[in-house]
């Protein structure tokens, strides 16, 4: 039994091989990287959070855009930077595990997040008249609860499933944990686990193109029919800027979600797509809702010139 399953807690991870003279530009990227992800993102919480003009719908639904990334680079870094500079090519598998969880919760939650957003501005835009008495403070915290919930539901469900079964290899394909390549280890029918995580990809792709299409088709329509210039180029620039961010993502997770059925995708080719899904996402979301949107960039802005002159 021991010989037929691997109960090691330590992992062979697929690490990047780097040699002495790119170890530091590669440490150098990923900390920079990390630290831009870190400032943006917190940035944009605290002035949300400080400034008691912003509690608004609009940005308490957009406040949890940043905590999402928080998680999800926050995940994925700090094992990289670690790996990069030790090169050790292992990892516990207990935080594999947790790398895997919190990545597939930034995954999700990125997702059901925009969709909300896409909702309230689908609310806001088509019915201004109606808007405060629907996004309700009630109204918006049963949004918030009811996205995070679902990640943590559906994600749950599905590392349940993984951790019922039993491990006998050891050597993981990627830099980085994630369920698919968790599953590799896995030696006994995995048909269950596939299918739910078929389901749960279905699901959110389901509500979250719906909801988006939907309502930004609405918000198209209402522009064309609006009088006024300025409303419909304000509107014009949400939906932009929505579903640019949007279609980044959809685009990077799905290819690599389909590249793991594709046996003619190159490996390195595989990684680069998994880790730009949580890399790009984390670091121009806060650029794009922060900078782009005029409110924020004004109380960010006057928030550090208060501190500066304070010191």
């Amino acid at each position: 039994m021991d010989n037929l399953y691997n109960t090691s807690s330590l992992l062979q991870i697929n690490g990047f091989n780097l040699s002495s003279d790119t170890v530091f530009p590669a440490f150098l990227f990923a900390t920079l990287n990390y630290m831009i992800i870190l400032f943006c993102n917190l940035s944009l919480i605290l002035t949300i959070v400080l400034n008691k003009s912003l509690h608004q719908p609009m940005y308490l639904i957009l406040l949890n855009l940043p905590i999402n990334d928080l998680i999800g680079s926050s995940a994925l870094f700090p094992q990289l930077i670690k790996e990069i500079l030790r090169n050790s090519g292992t990892m516990q598998y207990s935080a594999c595990v947790a790398q895997a969880f919190f990545i597939h919760i930034y995954a999700a939650g990125t997702v059901f997040n925009l969709s909300a957003m896409a909702y309230d501005r689908y609310i806001a835009i088509c019915y201004p008249l109606q808007y405060s008495t629907v996004m309700t403070s009630s109204h918006i915290m049963r949004i918030i609860t009811i996205v995070w919930m679902s990640c943590l539901v559906l994600i749950g469900v599905l590392f349940f499933l993984l951790l019922r079964l039993p491990r006998c290899r050891s050597e993981m394909t990627n830099p980085y944990c994630d369920n698919p390549s968790l599953l590799t280890l896995v030696c006994t029918n995995t048909t269950i686990n596939n299918i739910y995580g078929l389901f749960i990809v279905a699901l959110s792709q389901l509500v979250a193109n719906g909801m988006v299409f939907y309502t930004y088709l609405q918000i198209l329509l209402t522009c064309f029919r609006s009088k006024r210039s300025d409303t419909k180029a304000k509107a014009l620039q949400t939906c932009a800027t929505h579903l640019m961010v949007f279609l980044l993502l959809e685009c990077l997770g799905l290819f690599t979600i389909i590249s793991y059925r594709l046996n003619d995708i190159s490996p390195h080719f595989r990684r680069f797509m998994g880790l730009s899904t949580l890399i790009f996402p984390p670091t121009l979301n806060p650029i794009i809702y922060g900078l782009k949107t005029k409110e924020i960039r004004e109380k960010a802005a006057h928030f550090f010139k208060s501190r500066i002159l304070s010191s």
